[in-house]
């Protein structure tokens, strides 16, 4: 049984990707579960989010071996074969699997071996499809992971085709705004033609000595971060797009006709969460989640209200999270 994997995706940039994954690995190590985040965004945001720089700087230019998920996967591009990373343990319970920069150049590689997947002698190629997941599973099974978050770039490529593949649930994060709601009708075709292309792939009789992941890519639903709307947009700007993400998201992702309703009554939406401004410039400076933030973080008065209710969300966005994972149905790797 594989380790269950929820990639956070969406390919319109600015929704708070990042900020969610970080938040959600916290605190469902709050809750006792064993959480290994993987960072596949080549820009490395979750990384920075977790480490310090002289921590980036030891893992990117010092240090040896396979310290990030580009050096476990960079032996791909030539001769060599996928290496264990080195986890970097940022609690007891919550794991990373750091994130790279020079993950970019692993894009050629992975494009160039999706149609070689097709040919008569498909090995090499499956394996570097199918590295970010064999690697995942690999880590994870290590430290007794109960499920991974995987972080992703704003983009359909080649990087996050292969992430996606390897997904057992999606979560799509989105902003009030007109390019959420673009970036929303292309995810859902672009998610149903992975999912074929790839069960055309696993179709075909393969002799291979290692397991390849299913692509469910069940999608678990939404979210709206709020931090897209500035103060000076008036309400009504605000409603005219939030209201139009469920009907939206039935027809894009669900294949559904279209309904309208608010995501308040929505259930789809599994939450809409507050921006928390000036908690989350003092989160980035204490290296710590908001919701853990303390008097001494700076989180007095207003603020520590704030982290109270920061927790309270958090909180009820895991368990609902949870709750639909355990509805969905037993998968086989």
């Amino acid at each position: 049984m594989s380790i269950p994997v929820i990639t956070f995706f969406n390919n319109k940039g600015g929704v708070g990707k990042t900020s969610l994954v970080y938040h959600l690995s916290w605190m469902f190590s709050e809750m006792g579960k064993r959480v290994l985040a993987l960072d596949l965004d080549p820009q490395a945001n979750l990384t920075a989010g977790f480490l310090e720089e002289e921590q980036l700087e030891a893992l990117w230019e010092t240090q040896t071996g396979p310290t990030t998920i580009y050096k476990a996967v960079q032996p791909l591009t030539k001769v060599g074969d996928l290496m264990e990373p080195v986890l970097s343990t940022i609690s007891s319970r919550l794991h990373l699997v750091p994130g790279d920069v020079g993950l970019a150049r692993f894009e050629e590689k992975l494009s160039q071996e999706w149609p070689n997947s097709l040919g008569n002698d498909p090995y090499r190629s499956f394996r570097v499809l199918t590295a970010f997941w064999q690697i995942g599973q690999l880590v994870a099974k290590r430290v007794s992971a109960d499920i991974i978050f995987v972080d992703v770039g704003p983009n359909l490529g080649a990087i996050n085709r292969s992430a996606l593949i390897g997904s057992d649930y999606v979560v799509i994060p989105l902003g009030a705004d007109l390019f959420s709601l673009q970036g929303l009708k292309n995810l859902g075709p672009t998610l149903r033609d992975w999912r074929m292309e790839w069960t055309q792939r696993l179709q075909r009789p393969l002799q291979l000595d290692f397991p390849l992941p299913q692509a469910s890519m069940r999608p678990l639903g939404y979210i709206i971060q709020q931090h897209s709307v500035r103060l000076s947009r008036p309400v009504k700007a605000y409603d005219r797009w939030v209201n139009r993400v469920p009907g939206i998201y039935r027809e894009s992702v669900q294949q559904q006709p279209s309904i309208e309703m608010s995501p308040s009554t929505d259930p789809n939406c599994l939450a809409t969460l507050k921006h928390y401004r000036s908690l989350i410039q003092m989160g980035q400076e204490a290296r710590k989640p908001i919701f853990k933030l303390t008097p001494g973080d700076g989180a007095i008065g207003n603020h520590a209200i704030a982290v109270q209710e920061a927790a309270a969300d958090f909180q009820a966005l895991a368990t609902k999270i949870l709750e639909r994972i355990a509805r969905q149905p037993q998968f086989t790797a």
